[in-house]
């Protein structure tokens, strides 16, 4: 078995609850997934960083941090599908990271990452500084108009969230 394989069979375990087989597996793949994120070719990397979502590894989130900071796009869309991932549930993951969240979100030179690194801020506490740069990507016309629309999207979510508190 691969890890992409077993990552996919740890989503599956997570889904339908079963923690036991999930704990295991982890244990089991856990150094596996360590030497992939540090290997020298950027698919092993990539794997391993959307691995960590699938295992619901949230004792790697380091190693998710490291991949953010990846030179490969690949690479760094995957750590923020984890990241997105790992954060349904509460924003301890995002909050963690947003200041390299919205340099991703603002800057990378890749449009795929800034629009996961939009859909990761998605799931963090509605903060003000985050909701002004998704407003402001959202009215960057010079932006590609897929990437405008979910900044708006995600800034709306949030300031309906910040209002709820």
């Amino acid at each position: 078995m691969t890890l992409a394989e077993a990552a996919a069979r740890a989503d599956e375990l997570a889904k339908g609850g079963n923690e036991r087989e999930l704990a295991d597996l982890r244990r089991e793949w856990a150094d596996e997934l360590d030497f992939a994120a540090r290997s020298a070719d950027y698919r092993e990397r990539a794997a391993a960083y959307r691995a960590i979502g699938q295992f619901r590894f949230r004792q790697k989130t380091d190693l998710l941090r490291r991949g953010l900071d990846d030179e490969s796009p690949a690479c760094r869309g995957s750590a923020l599908l984890s990241l997105e991932l790992l954060s349904r549930d509460a924003p301890r993951e995002i909050n963690a990271v947003r200041p390299l969240l919205h340099t991703l979100a603002n800057a990378d030179d890749n449009p795929a990452v800034r629009r996961l690194a939009v859909i990761a801020l998605r799931n963090g506490s509605p903060q003000r500084d985050t909701v002004v740069l998704l407003q402001g990507i959202a009215e960057e016309e010079s932006l590609e108009r897929d990437l405008r629309e979910t900044a708006a999207k995600v800034a709306a979510g949030l300031e309906k969230k910040a209002r709820a508190r």
